[in-house]
Parts: structure tokens; sequence; C-alpha cells
């Protein structure tokens, strides 16, 4: 117990760590010009709130119980009441978010995930290029279903991509330029754009939709996917070809990775009693998620419905559901952040922000300033080391900013909630995926550097030429 306790508590670091999060809570609430508009909590709120994503940083502990900590010490205070501080765990987002992950863990025990993975390696695995987009089309299909992009990279693309690189004698060292070095970076920026093509490829994008909703425009699992399907197909098709250019492989042939991948599935057998059930659980879900738009029913009750199926039909268990540790975990951080984003809108802090940055910006149209928003949101990533803290943090107050000038609500939306997931391959820590290929040590620094930066260019290219002409086609803006 005193090894696992020294392991997770270091007591230097969290207290180097609580003394920069109360110097940040400090400065805020005493150093900062305020506007007479922002409510007299709006100080508290905000300086609970920008502690909180410094935390995230620091990490003197983790983002869960720091959360906790920001909204106990919010009701302490007074800044908020009890019932406020807790509002964000009602929250049906909160709920949808939570319950998908039941519905990734079905996936996984089944083994359907991996099955899927290995059948597009199967099909297209014959070449270092092929492998690639196999895996990259695997995290797409199940992007549309599993929001933790931690469990579906780490826990089904990246033991398969490592099986692959070590067949060919690849492994972290000299070896690893072989195939392992390409493959770690081309899938990890591949996941990165699928990622920014679901509703549900990660756990913050449906806070976009929350944030989107309270300015009146509506964001549906459909038409995010809609938004995203022609520039993210464009990435995911072009990206592994371009890291090919900058992180080539040593083989470009791999006929043993469809052969691997063809005795893994003969080893699985048939499909599995789960697996079926799964499928036909998931594959309603989807549709109506697709269908939402039309049949009025909440996605939230749409995703408890497919865990209570699964429940009721033994895929799942209550065992299951408790030890489903990721879940509870952003159930308490991803609440509560939640609910302190809402309390600086509430207090006038979000549009005491955009009046600022207009002023500031005053010369500027909309079109201008949107674009100057939208290089500063993507490359400010560098600084998080979570998609979820840089849309909570950033994303509210550049909406208000951009929609105060007159510019398009959808447009900006999908720009700066895709955008988010994106610059997440700026780095090696931008998102869970991340450290967990880097930990493997196929990769340089260097190189995984490099690459996120020449592929930031190629996916904002893309997404700002090909994606916005296809959102004024389908009537985005």
């Amino acid at each position: 117990m005193s090894q696992s306790v020294s392991q997770t508590y270091e007591p230097k670091r969290v207290v180097r760590g609580f003394a920069i999060l109360v110097a940040v809570y400090l400065f805020v609430v005493f150093a900062l010009p305020w506007s007479a508009a922002v409510k007299p909590q709006g100080r508290q709120v905000t300086g609970f709130f920008l502690a909180t994503i410094a935390g995230s940083i620091v990490e003197p502990l983790p983002a869960a119980a720091l959360v906790l900590i920001a909204i106990t010490l919010a009701a302490l205070t007074g800044t908020l009441s009890m019932e406020q501080a807790l509002g964000g765990y009602a929250d049906r987002t909160v709920w949808l978010v939570m319950t998908a992950f039941f519905l990734a863990r079905a996936l996984m025990n089944t083994g359907l995930a991996r099955r899927i993975a290995l059948t597009f390696v199967r099909w297209f695995g014959k070449s270092s290029l092929g492998v690639c987009y196999s895996l990259g089309l695997s995290d797409f299909v199940l992007a549309g279903m599993i929001p933790a992009n931690g469990a579906r990279a780490g826990g089904v693309i990246r033991p398969i991509a490592k099986s692959i690189a070590e067949i060919y004698g690849s492994t972290p060292g000299a070896t690893a330029n072989r195939l392992g070095s390409y493959l770690y970076t081309a899938v990890y920026q591949s996941i990165c754009v699928s990622t920014a093509m679901f509703y549900t490829g990660q756990a913050s994008n449906p806070l976009a939709a929350r944030f989107a909703a309270g300015y009146g425009y509506s964001v549906t699992w459909a038409s995010w996917f809609a938004a995203a399907i022609v520039p993210g197909a464009l990435s995911l098709a072009v990206i592994p070809w371009v890291v090919m250019k900058l992180n080539p492989p040593e083989l470009q042939k791999t006929p043993e990775a469809a052969a691997f991948a063809r005795a893994e599935i003969e080893k699985m057998g048939p499909l599995s009693r789960g697996e079926k059930i799964t499928g036909a659980v998931l594959a309603l879900v989807c549709a109506l998620w697709v269908s939402s738009s039309w049949t009025k029913i909440d996605i939230t009750t749409v995703a408890l419905l497919g865990g209570a199926l699964l429940l009721m039909t033994g895929v799942l268990t209550w065992e299951d559901v408790k030890s489903e540790r990721a879940a509870w975990d952003v159930f308490i951080w991803f609440g509560g952040l939640f609910r302190l984003g809402q309390a600086l809108n509430e207090a006038g802090v979000t549009r005491a922000f955009a009046d600022a940055v207009a002023k500031e910006f005053g010369g500027l149209g909309w079109a201008g300033l949107f674009g100057v928003a939208l290089i500063i949101y993507y490359y400010a990533h560098y600084g998080f080391a979570s998609i979820t803290s840089h849309m909570v943090s950033m994303f509210p107050p550049f909406l208000a900013v951009l929609l105060a000038k007159g510019a398009p609500p959808g447009m900006v939306i999908y720009g700066f909630a895709c955008f988010t997931n994106l610059s997440a391959g700026l780095t090696h820590f931008g998102t869970t995926p991340g450290p967990i290929f880097f930990a493997d040590g196929y990769v340089t620094l260097k190189t995984w550097w490099k690459v996120g930066a020449v592929v930031s260019v190629v996916n904002i290219v893309i997404w700002t030429t090909a994606g916005f002409a296809w959102w004024k086609l389908i009537g985005v803006w």
C-alpha cells in the first residue's frame, strides 16, 4: 500500500502544483481588470475555472480530483450554491458520455472492436500505407460508437500496430524506422482526424453541441457527421501519404500483415453471441442517433437504452459498469468542469471577454477575425494536454466573439469544434492516445513534433478550403 501511495501522491509535486493554482486564483480575482458588466461572483468563478484548467497542465492531482475540489470550494465560499455546484452532474450530456463508455466496454469485452480492426487490415494491409489506412479506417468506424479515443487507440488500434511492426522485426531503437515509427506517427494523426469527425469522437465533443445550443444552434450526431465527412475523409486519405514523405518506413510491402490479421480472425472463430448482440444493439443506437432530428428521441435516452439492452442480455454485467473506471472518472471531471463553464456564462464573464476582444480587433470584419482566431485557437493546443480543457477554456469566448461580429454560427461552431480535435496531433501529449503511443518508444520527440507541425498545416488547408466549401454546399453557412 505504501508503495502505491508513493507512486501516486508526491508531496513536493502536490505542494508546488497547488501553489501555482493558488497564485492563478489570486491573480485572476485581485489583479485582473474587470468589467462592470460582470456579476460579483464572476471573479471567483473565473478564478476557480482557470485554476482548474492550469491544474490539468501541471497535474498536482488527477483532473477529476481537481474539479471536485474546485466545485467544493465554489460552494464553500458561496460563489455557487451547492445545488448549482452539483448541477452539472444532472446534465444529459454528461450522462451521454458516461453511458457511451459502457457501450464501448461491450465492444472491447466481446472482441468485436478488435475483429473490426483486423478485418480492415486483412482487406487492405498488404503495404505499409495500406496498414495505416486500415487502422485509420478502423478507428473511424469505432469513433461513431466509442467516445474514448484512448480506449479505441490504446485498447484496439495500438496493439495491432505494434504486433504488425514486430512481425517485421521493427522494435524501438535501431529498427524502429523499418516500419513501427511510420505506423505510430501516421496512425496517431489519423486518430486525431476521426476524433474530429463524430459527435461521439471523444468525450468533450458533446460539450461543443451544448455550447452551441446556448446560442440557439442545434448540433446533432447526424449534422456533425454530415459537416465533417468530406474534409475528414480528405484528411484521412492525405495524411498517411504526407507522413510517409516525412517519416518514411524502410519497408513498403507488408504481405505478412494481411496474413497475420487473417490468422487472428481465424483464432477468434465465428461471431460469438456477445458480438452479435453488441453489433445489433450498436446498430440500433447509431440508427437512432442518426435519425434523432426526425424521431425527436434524445440521444442520451438512446445511449441509456443501448446500455440497458446490453445489461438485460447479459453482454454487460453490473460489475462491468461498476469497474469502468474511465467512465466514472469522466463523470466527475466532465460534470464539474461543465458546470463551472456554465457559471462563467451566467456571471457575464464570457460576454465581457467577447466585448473586449471585439474592441481590440475592431478593424477586422468577422471573416478576418475568424481567420486569426482559428490559427490562435489551433496552435494554442501546444499548451494543453487535454482536448476538453482546450475546448472548455477557449471555445465559449471565441464563439461569443465571432457571433457578436456577425459570423455564421454553423461555420464558427464546427470550425472550432473540429479544430480542437485536429490540434491534438501537434504534440505527443495533446490527447490521451498521444502518451500511450509515444511511450512505446518507436518515435523520437523531434520526429513526433515535426510530423505534428506539418500535418497541422495540411489539416488547416483542407478544412478551410474543401471543408468550408462543403459546409457552404450543405447549408452550414
